[in-house]
């Protein structure tokens, strides 16, 4: 790979910061309720969500632009779960992706798949993360 551009950030553990190399990010880490910590800061799978969410709906940007469609109003969500698995724990995650009207059957689905095929998100995790695409 011929790397464009190289984001750099460094934390320290779930109960501490994440700080960004360019100072854009520096926020503070916490455990969720859920895993018993008190919420007082975001999480790692907070980051990811919105880091995924916002690549895919980019990548559906441009494949539908190469699919000659209109993806001004599309939404994309990503909800990143964290739970565990037989070697400790794991990922999963449900891209929701809010479609409009004119996007609808076969043609939307068939733009998510193709979005699904591109993104360096879902490519990353391939193989790796159960990823469940939902269209709505």
């Amino acid at each position: 790979m011929d790397a464009l551009y190289t984001a750099v950030a460094t934390a320290n553990g779930r109960e501490g910061r994440a700080v960004s190399s360019d100072g854009q990010i520096d926020l503070a880490l916490a455990m969720p309720p859920a895993l018993g910590g008190n919420g007082a800061g975001t999480n790692p799978e907070q980051l990811f969500a919105a880091g995924y969410a916002a690549c895919f709906a980019s990548a559906m940007s441009n494949v539908g632009r190469q699919m000659k469609l209109d993806t001004k109003d599309v939404s994309v969500t990503a909800e990143v779960s964290i739970g565990k698995d037989d070697t400790g724990f794991g990922l999963g995650v449900v891209m929701r992706v809010e479609l409009p009207d004119t996007l609808a059957g076969e043609t939307g689905r068939q733009l998510v798949e193709a979005t699904h095929a591109y993104c360096p998100y879902s490519k990353a995790t391939r193989g790796n993360i159960d990823v469940e695409l939902v269209i709505e």
